[in-house]
């Protein structure tokens, strides 16, 4: 006996189409069907918990159920300072530290000076440098502005300042007792 086996067509069953609509349809239905705003019912906390029924409850003492008017009419506290700001958008500030007991007694004046004043700030600029080039001897221009002076590293200037050294873009200078050093930048006198 042989059976002829239908071969499989290119084009889906009938039946299958109905299903698969009548599938889309009630995923489309139930997505789109109005439900109450809450949601699904979540089931209570004390779900399990038995309740007493009305043959448990005792009953209520008439003492209990009358309103004490004389409450009303105490009065009533006296309002604090108000610590709330709605205008203001800040975390409440921190408590004012203890007061301290006591504290030793601090001079209030500036510190006592110990030894000499610092001598006054030398008031040469460095305008310049002429340098030899076969001896290799650096010669600085300066000027207070009014004069206008000229030395080596070592020498002395005006008779108050030595000259320590004489570098691309600045000198060092101090007062010929040692006091005082600077360091001055390579720069002009201001225009007259």
């Amino acid at each position: 006996m042989a059976t002829e086996e239908t071969a499989p067509t290119g084009r889906p069953r009938p039946w299958l189409l109905i299903v698969l609509a009548l599938a889309v349809i009630g995923l489309v239905a139930s997505w789109m069907w109005p439900t109450d705003s809450t949601g699904l019912a979540s089931p209570s906390s004390n779900a399990g918990a038995q309740t007493p029924g009305r043959r448990d409850q005792k009953k209520a003492d008439p003492a209990d159920l009358q309103v004490r008017l004389d409450d009303l009419k105490a009065p009533r506290p006296e309002l604090g300072p108000a610590e709330r700001n709605p205008f203001r958008f800040q975390p409440k500030p921190p408590p004012p530290p203890p007061p301290e007991t006591a504290r030793p007694a601090v001079p209030s004046g500036p510190p006592p000076v110990t030894g000499p004043p610092p001598p006054p700030p030398i008031p040469l600029k460095f305008i310049g440098i002429v340098e030899e080039k076969q001896g290799g001897l650096k010669v600085a221009a300066m000027s207070d502005c009014r004069s206008t002076y000229y030395g080596s590293e070592g020498q002395v200037i005006d008779g108050r300042y030595r000259l320590i050294k004489i570098g691309v873009e600045s000198m060092v200078i101090e007062y010929v007792d040692g006091r005082g050093r600077t360091t001055v930048r390579l720069e002009g006198c201001p225009a007259r």
